[in-house]
């Protein structure tokens, strides 16, 4: 995770001194014949169906980290406002989208 994100629309100690516009990642992602046939096994005794959670982490991730390099190319040191989406695009595949505002921050000095 990079220090300067959040999803506040600002950043305790620092002060927002440019807002670059809105910066994102999108990840879409399919479960595999295989992974649905073992996930489905989990779903037959009940509890955390650990195949889904991991699928769900590592897109959730690469959509944040995609989102990351999105606001370095704007010059951001700081995104702001960080959301989450994820969209059914058809069976078995999704799209998850991380977005917020890329900003320029500085420290507040104290007076």
């Amino acid at each position: 995770m990079h220090p300067l994100t959040t999803t506040a629309f600002e950043i305790p100690g620092y002060r927002t001194t440019r807002s670059l516009g809105v910066v994102r990642g999108i990840v879409v992602r399919s479960r595999s014949i295989v992974g649905n046939f073992a996930a489905g096994i989990q779903a037959i005794f009940g509890g955390n169906i650990t195949l889904y959670t991991e699928l769900c982490e590592r897109a959730r991730d690469d959509a944040f980290q995609q989102m990351l390099a999105h606001a370095a190319q704007t010059g951001a040191n700081a995104i702001i406002g960080i959301r989450y989406d994820a969209t059914e695009m058809g069976a078995s595949i999704t799209e998850v989208l991380c977005y917020g505002t890329a900003v320029f921050v500085e420290t507040i000095e104290n007076s």
